[in-house]
C-alpha cells in the first residue's frame, strides 16, 4: 500500500473517537445453523425454528452471541487495519465484552469502531485497542460492546 489511510500516529491521536464503520452483515438462519454445526452448540433457541416461534419470548431464532462476536475482527480489519501499512496483524484478545441485547434471524448489524489506545510495544509492534459496538438494524440496543486488541506489525 503506497498511500495508507491510517498511520499509527494518526490512530494515538484519534483515541477515544470513533474512526469507522462497517457494511451491514445479515445473520440470517442459514449462518446461524453453520455457526450452530460447527460449534456443536445447537440451543432450540438458535436454530428450531417452530419452536422458536412460539416458546421464544423474540419470537423466533436468534444468532449465538459469540457469532455477532465472531465478526469483530473482519469487520474492523475491513474498516480500520487494511487502510494501514502493516505486514502482519495478530488477534491478542477481547476485554469488557458485554451482549446486551440478541440478534434475531435475519436482522443485519454492523460494527462501530472507535480507537481507545495504541501502546508502541517496540521493533514495529503496536497493540490497538478499539471499542466495538455491533449495532443492530432498527433496535437501540447494540447487539454487543466490546474492546478488542490486535498487535500490528510494521
Amino acid at each position: 500500500m503506497s498511500h495508507p489511510e491510517f498511520t499509527f500516529q494518526s490512530l494515538a491521536a484519534l483515541a477515544g473517537q470513533r474512526v469507522a464503520s462497517s457494511s451491514w452483515i445479515t445473520l440470517d438462519q442459514t449462518r446461524i445453523d453453520l455457526f450452530a454445526e460447527c460449534t456443536n452448540d445447537t440451543q432450540w433457541i438458535h436454530v428450531d425454528r417452530e419452536r422458536a416461534r412460539t416458546d421464544s419470548p423474540f419470537g423466533g431464532t436468534i444468532a449465538h452471541g459469540f457469532l455477532t462476536l465472531s465478526l469483530l475482527a473482519p469487520t474492523a480489519f475491513d474498516v480500520l487495519i487494511s487502510r494501514m501499512d502493516v505486514r502482519q496483524v495478530v488477534n491478542y484478545g477481547l476485554d469488557k465484552v458485554r451482549f446486551v441485547a440478541p440478534v434475531r434471524a435475519g436482522k443485519r448489524v454492523r460494527n462501530h469502531v472507535s480507537i481507545v489506545s495504541l501502546e508502541d510495544k517496540g521493533h514495529g509492534r503496536h497493540l490497538l485497542t478499539t471499542e466495538n459496538s455491533m449495532e443492530i438494524e432498527g433496535e437501540a440496543k447494540p447487539a454487543l460492546v466490546a474492546h478488542s486488541m490486535v498487535l500490528l506489525i510494521a
